[in-house]
């Protein structure tokens, strides 16, 4: 099933339900799909779009908690973290931190990485691998860990 019929059966449930929060991010999910129908592109969604739209969601809820913590905000805080658990069920799971440690160091032993000038190379191979599968920010300070280390 195509993430736009989730989300519809979902919010579906979410209305029978009364689970306000639920039907307000699953909503928020579907308008971004329906912009990306009426965008122009004349093809369907592809399972890269639907990533794509899921982690860009995902992201805009982890910078505004980040931003209602930093004022003071926990009520506000409180449901962008509700939102992201909502969001993060239909991404793909995501990998254990040690799991993702061990797939840049064969990345970076893979690539012939010598240093730090070579994290453009290392950061490009490891974020193909791990698409989808573990944070970006996440794969960035492990890249740049593993090779100041080298």
């Amino acid at each position: 099933m195509n993430l736009e019929k989730t989300i519809t059966e979902e919010l579906k449930k979410a209305i029978k339900e009364g689970n306000k929060l639920r039907m307000e991010t699953l909503r928020s999910i579907r308008a971004t799909i329906i912009e990306f129908n009426k965008s122009g592109i004349g093809r369907e969604m592809n399972d890269d779009d639907e990533l794509k739209m899921l982690q860009s969601a995902s992201k805009k809820r982890r910078e505004a908690i980040e931003l209602y913590e930093r004022a003071g905000r926990t009520e506000l805080s409180d449901k962008e973290k509700a939102e992201l658990v909502i969001i993060a069920e239909f991404l793909p799971k995501q990998l254990p931190d040690d799991d993702v440690r061990s797939i840049i160091a064969q990345v970076i032993k893979d690539s012939g990485a010598t240093g730090m000038k070579d994290i453009g190379k290392v950061m490009g191979a490891a974020m193909k691998e791990l698409k989808g599968k573990a944070d970006g920010n996440l794969v960035q300070a492990l890249v740049k860990s593993g090779l100041e280390n080298l």
